[in-house]
């Protein structure tokens, strides 16, 4: 079984099911256990204090990953496992305002830029990453 965990600050109207959806899929296809992986929905101000915090760098972003383990562990690699058999991936932090720019540049909705910037920062919890 697969588990979204979803936060969204209240002013910020997310369509949860075309996330869900689209991070279901991707961890369908790619991790053959139960998994779960957080998503929360923040501003700038919350963004940029994390970005300063665990980066150094002292502006916004549009997506942060924190993961809980290291994807390229399988079952009895890792320091400790589950004992509920639970592959707990980590945090994807989205900032909204950050997605609203996005969809206006590029002129597509919000939450298709959402779910966009959630599955980026899926990979990075899985170990994709992109060169810097």
């Amino acid at each position: 079984m697969i588990s979204v965990l979803f936060q969204t600050e209240t002013h910020y109207p997310v369509n949860r099911k075309k996330v869900r959806d689209a991070i279901t899929a991707v961890l369908a296809k790619k991790i053959h256990r139960n998994a779960e992986v957080s998503i929360a929905i923040i501003g700038d101000r919350r963004m940029r204090d994390l970005n300063r915090t665990y980066r150094k760098l002292d502006a916004t972003t549009d997506v942060l990953s924190f993961p809980l383990s290291d994807p390229a562990y399988t079952k009895g690699q890792s320091f400790v496992d589950a004992p509920d058999d639970i592959l707990r991936l980590g945090d994807i932090i989205v900032s909204y305002p950050q997605a609203v720019a996005t969809a206006a540049e590029e002129n597509k909705l919000v939450d298709d830029v959402i779910a966009f910037l959630a599955l980026h920062g899926l990979n990075h919890l899985l170990g994709i990453h992109h060169e810097e």
